[in-house]
C-alpha cells in the first residue's frame, strides 16, 4: 500500500505545522531557512513552485503519509530528460514518525513512480557522510553509494561534505 501521494496546496497548513513542530530536529539536516518558510503561506509558495514544476515535468512532489495524515514529504528532484533519464530522491519525515519504516516505504514508492510511470534510467541521493539512518533506508531500497561529493550542499549554514548514493533501473 503506498505510504505517498501528490502534494496538495490544501496540504500548507499540515506542512506548515509539521515545519515548524520539527524546526530543531530537521535543523542538522536542512538549508537554512527564512521565517516566512514555516507559515502557511510560506509552505503554500513552496507547494505552488513545486506543483508548478511537476507540471513542466521538472520534479515530482509528494508527500509521505502516516497514520492517515501528511507527515514528511519525499521528491524526485531535477529530472532530467534526453541522454540521462535521471533524477535525485530528497526526503523527511516528522520526529514523531521516525522508526516506522515510513521513510524506507516512501523511498520505495518513489522509486517504484521514477522506474515505472516516468521511465527514468537513474536515481541519485545525497546524505550528509554522519547520516546513518538515512543512509540506511537508501540501502534497503537498493541504492549504493558511489562517490564523496566535498562541500555538495550549504546545509545548516555551512558547505558540508556528502555521500552520493546511485540506483539503475535494471529495466
Amino acid at each position: 500500500m503506498p505510504v505517498t501521494r501528490l502534494i496538495a496546496l490544501d496540504d500548507a497548513a499540515q506542512l506548515a505545522r509539521l515545519q515548524t513542530t520539527n524546526r530543531d530536529y530537521l535543523a542538522p539536516w536542512s538549508p537554512i531557512q527564512d521565517e516566512r518558510y514555516f507559515t502557511e503561506a510560506g509552505q503554500r509558495e513552496v507547494l505552488e513552485r513545486d506543483l508548478t514544476a511537476y507540471a513542466r515535468g521538472g520534479m515530482l512532489p509528494l508527500a509521505i503519509l502516516g497514520d492517515g495524515a501528511v507527515c514528511g514529504r519525499i521528491n524526485l528532484n531535477t529530472i532530467v530528460r534526453g541522454a540521462a533519464q535521471s533524477a535525485s530522491v530528497g526526503y523527511w519525515v516528522s520526529e514523531s514518525h521516525i522508526g516506522r519504516g515510513l521513510a524506507t516505504a516512501a523511498v520505495a514508492d518513489a522509486i517504484g513512480i521514477g522506474f515505472g510511470e516516468l521511465g527514468l534510467h537513474r536515481l541519485e541521493a545525497a546524505t550528509l557522510l554522519h547520516n546513518t539512518p538515512s543512509q540506511h533506508v537508501l540501502a534497503r531500497n537498493g541504492f549504493r553509494p558511489f562517490a564523496v561529493y566535498e562541500k555538495y550542499l550549504k546545509i545548516a549554514g555551512k558547505w558540508q561534505d556528502h555521500i552520493l548514493f546511485v540506483l539503475l533501473n535494471k529495466e
